[in-house]
């Protein structure tokens, strides 16, 4: 195989025209026009991410579609990626919609998936300017694998068969937030300085108050528009925390983001009593595993180079 030169720049100039284009008519004011602009613009990945695919592709005489899926495993960004495409792209004889990362690689096949999606453009590139802006998403795609690496290791515990389906899912849950704080970097930080401003105000408030819109709608109409798996959108929706799988991605997520404030958060005492449920466990115990599960985590979630 040989290499494909990557056209980041490219990319992201076409990026920037479509942003300008939108800004310029107030399509991306609105909900549906923010909608419409992600579903035309290339989802930017992490730059770790493209270095490790790019040292991948250079051994590609041993090269294998688990060998890439573990990389894309990590990068909520490129996991979407990689989703949307195979959903844009569906056989008309596809019978079951493709969830997972591994699956999703042996249909595309290794070839194609380099050709079609090669990891463009960098997030870094995207946010040049913006260090306040990227420090913050890259805390949030952060606290998302670690999110994705707890609810893989309860999955697992509570014997569920398909526990990738699981990861995944909390690895998408804030995928919304991602994309706008890489797409609308100045928006996102005023929100965070009203929140900062305001320790009572909340995440929802002050959304619409500077969007228009609630992040939570703007994943719930790019998941439709982008006909993502049913059973993705059911794990990740908070709404449906009754049923056991989709607690599991609930708490994970919560317990991720309560530790990115520290082991003396307020609401961690709740997290243990609610995992412990799911568990079958005592809080005390809960608090004990996830601090046994730190090295595990910490090796899924920053692996060595």
């Amino acid at each position: 195989m040989q290499p494909i030169p990557f056209k980041s720049d490219r990319l992201l100039a076409v990026n920037a025209r479509i942003t300008g284009v939108a800004m310029q008519q107030g399509e991306a004011k609105s909900l549906t026009g923010w909608v419409a602009f992600l579903t035309r613009a290339e989802i930017p990945v992490l730059k770790q991410t493209a270095r490790d695919l790019i040292a991948l592709r250079e051994d590609d005489e041993n090269i294998s579609a688990r060998d890439i899926s573990e990389i894309i495993a990590r990068d909520p960004m490129m996991t979407v990626k990689l989703l949307r495409y195979l959903q844009r792209h569906k056989r008309s004889k596809q019978e079951h919609e493709v969830m997972e990362v591994e699956q999703a690689m042996l249909m595309l096949g290794v070839d194609a998936f380099f050709t079609k999606l090669p990891p463009e453009p960098l997030i870094d590139d995207m946010l040049r300017g913006h260090t306040a802006a990227l420090v913050s998403l890259l805390r949030v795609v952060r606290r998302s694998q670690y999110a994705s690496a707890y609810a893989l290791d309860w999955a697992l515990r509570l014997r569920d068969l398909h526990f990738e389906e699981v990861r995944i899912a909390a690895l998408l849950h804030d995928l919304a937030e991602m994309l706008m704080w890489c797409f609308a970097p100045v928006e996102m930080l005023k929100i965070h300085a009203m929140k900062q401003q305001d320790k009572n105000l909340r995440s929802h408030d002050a959304q619409t108050q500077v969007l228009g819109f609630s992040l939570v709608d703007l994943q719930s109409s790019l998941a439709r528009e982008w006909a993502l798996p049913q059973l993705l959108l059911t794990l990740m929706d908070d709404k449906c925390a009754d049923q056991e799988r989709v607690r599991n991605v609930v708490l994970s997520v919560n317990l991720a983001r309560h530790l990115a404030n520290g082991w003396d958060d307020a609401a961690l005492p709740d997290d243990y009593k609610d995992i412990g449920q799911l568990l079958g466990m005592q809080p005390e115990n809960v608090l004990i595993m996830i601090g046994s599960e730190e090295e595990t985590v910490c090796d899924v979630v920053m692996p060595h180079s």
